[in-house]
């Protein structure tokens, strides 16, 4: 049996915050309220982890040279 690991992710943001305001769709907030339901997080923590991953896996297509297209992540 493989013994089990604790991975943490090294943070990438410094977690000073601010409060921002967001429209979205009604039932995109329901989903969102079901996943923090069920995972145990809160609402804010959901959608944080939705937007760093979003901004990590991130590609610009619309690049005005090819050189340009690169992922938010590979800059860091």
């Amino acid at each position: 049996m493989e013994k089990p690991i604790f991975q943490i992710a090294q943070k990438q943001y410094t977690r000073e915050s601010a409060v921002v305001s967001v429209r979205m769709p009604k039932d995109m907030l329901a989903d969102i309220d079901e996943a923090a339901r069920i995972s145990g997080r809160t609402r804010n923590e959901i959608i944080t982890l939705a937007l760093e991953f979003a901004l990590g896996n991130l590609v610009i297509t619309a690049a005005a040279k090819p050189e340009d297209k690169t992922t938010i992540a590979e800059k860091k």
